[in-house]
């Protein structure tokens, strides 16, 4: 194994698994309110059977854009629990991934793909319960050349991925949470998700109180 940037395979960053439970039931947008609405993926979209939740701990490659050599190197180091994540520079002229490495991620315990570049064989995702987040959808196939990294900051759908970071989606997108940060967000998105409930409740009971938008207006000289 080389270490000369850009072609380099860095050492597993380890993250108490026990963090990504804290994430359980909790909606990805809850969560991406209580980091300030700073975080997540823009871009990328949901090619699984919906309903299925992400949850696990980044894996995360860097790759030439087209080229899926480490990707498939990455397959040999996965472990159960890992999101694949991959920068593919946002190409999407060419596929990375497709069903047979989906379901090769799969047989070793892989927790999901998040991929910022093409995929296909885009129906046997779809009928999967593999989460599985890409740009777009390409027939052709990649190259299997190089360079790439392997456990190396990358940056998916415009958010940077710190390899073991915790990687939490749903229907709605993608985000990843630094281990340091994950009780504190997870305490505070619950809250977030309490409030929202007893909103809920109250427009069920035609007693919603929207009294707060005069407020904000009148704060805005209105």
């Amino acid at each position: 194994m080389t270490a000369q940037p850009g072609f380099r395979i860095l050492p597993r960053v380890e993250t108490d698994r026990a963090l990504v439970a804290l994430f359980d039931g909790l909606p990805a947008s809850n969560i991406s309110d209580n980091m300030n609405r700073m975080a997540g993926t823009a871009g990328l979209q949901p090619y699984h059977r919906p309903g299925v939740p992400l949850r696990g701990v980044a894996l995360t490659v860097h790759v030439r854009a087209g080229d899926n050599l480490m990707i498939h190197h990455a397959l040999q180091l996965v472990r159960a629990g890992d999101v694949l994540v991959v920068d593919g520079e946002g190409c999407i002229d060419r596929a990375l991934i497709g069903e047979i490495m989906k379901n090769v991620a799969k047989m070793r315990g892989a927790a999901g793909a998040v991929i910022d570049g093409a995929i296909r064989d885009v129906a046997s995702f779809r009928e999967d319960d593999f989460p599985c987040y890409a740009r777009a959808v390409c027939h052709r196939g990649p190259y299997k050349d190089g360079p790439g990294e392997i456990n190396v900051p990358v940056s998916v759908g415009g958010m940077l991925v710190h390899p073991g970071d915790i990687m939490i989606g749903d229907d709605d997108g993608v985000l990843a949470i630094r281990p340091g940060e994950a009780r504190a967000v997870a305490e505070a998105t619950r809250k977030k998700a309490a409030a929202e409930a007893a909103t809920l409740a109250s427009i069920a009971k035609r007693q919603y109180d929207d009294s707060w938008i005069e407020k904000a207006l009148k704060a805005k000289g209105l």
